[in-house]
């Protein structure tokens, strides 16, 4: 690799070149891009039909499925801001990105990251609501109470991760910036600077502690409640029914957090560059594969609004019924 003079900072001839896994032979580009294609679609598909389900079944109408259409359509952004130019990295060779096209996949990965986040507490707190404070479920709960939590993680992600790509788009880079990863995240796009990162390296790991750790304690406290509720209730019947509303949400958060370890254990631990990247890429991949899957395995009522979506029923056999 040549080493190159650095430029000033937001130079608009310095270009930005993804190595992807430094250790991948090229005979097996193309099983690796067929492998993650076949996780883009099923992210994509699964989200869809969540979305759709959602919007057309009435009988979904209801707070958790508003929030959960949230997170499917957080799935499909948090996914298309990386996995396309994987993809086109894996197949056609294509490493490279302009200045504004990495800072703008650099903001989008972690806003949206930092939304999942938020509506995973979002999520939790409407199940508090409804098995702690069920006789104020309707009133607390209302369509423009929603609307105002679902704006508000929106746009609280969309603003938290400004200062940190803002300030590191200042930064130093040669001409030719080599990105050891598969897309510009944010750690490994500052440790390609000719500028000293401690600031930079610094300032990310506090909002990522911030995103990771806050909304995890507010869930936790959500659910602490939820517990202490459901164990008051004398019926075992009643508290199995209390537990399974909660259950899919749980899955999900288990999926988001393990997923997050993976790419923390990943990055901190002594192993080849490959397994950092990779941890990374899981991180990316692997919660919007499984939420879809967790919600129509889980939830039998949209299990059966996709199923009525996937196999429509004949109106004339329908009608014999």
């Amino acid at each position: 690799m040549e080493t190159a003079t650095c430029n000033g900072s937001e130079d608009p001839s310095t270009v930005f070149y993804l190595v992807g896994l430094p250790s991948l032979p090229e005979s097996l580009f193309l099983p690796v891009f067929f492998i993650f294609l076949f996780f883009y679609l099923l992210i994509l598909v699964g989200n869809a039909l969540i979305l759709v389900a959602v919007v057309t079944e009435p009988r979904l109408h209801k707070p958790m499925y508003f929030f959960l259409i949230n997170l499917s359509a957080l799935d499909i952004l948090f996914t298309t801001s990386t996995v396309p130019k994987m993809l086109s990295l894996l197949l056609l060779g294509d490493h490279v990105l302009s200045f504004p096209a990495c800072f703008l996949q650099m903001y989008l990965f972690h806003s949206f990251s930092c939304a999942e986040a938020f509506i995973l507490v979002v999520m939790a707190y409407d199940r508090y609501v409804a098995i702690c404070r069920p006789l104020h479920y309707p009133v607390h709960m209302t369509p423009q109470t929603n609307a105002a939590l679902a704006a508000s993680a929106w746009l609280t992600a969309l603003l938290l991760p400004i200062p940190a790509v803002a300030q590191t788009s200042h930064m130093a880079f040669a001409s030719t910036v080599y990105i050891y990863h598969c897309f510009c995240d944010h750690l490994a796009v500052v440790q390609a600077s000719c500028s000293d990162t401690t600031p930079q390296t610094l300032l990310g790991f506090c909002i990522a502690m911030v995103v990771s750790f806050l909304p995890l304690l507010l869930v936790l406290l959500s659910y602490a409640h939820i517990v202490a509720s459901v164990l008051r209730i004398s019926s075992r019947e009643g508290r199995s029914k209390a537990f399974s509303t909660c259950t899919s949400h749980l899955l999900v958060v288990g999926t988001y957090y393990s997923s997050i370890a993976i790419a923390y254990v990943a990055y901190r631990a002594d192993l080849p560059l490959d397994f950092h990247i990779m941890g990374n890429v899981v991180y990316a991949i692997l919660t919007p594969v499984l939420n879809p899957l967790i919600y129509t395995l889980r939830n039998k009522d949209v299990k059966a609004a996709i199923t009525k979506i996937a196999c429509p029923q004949d109106p004339k056999s329908a009608g014999k019924h």
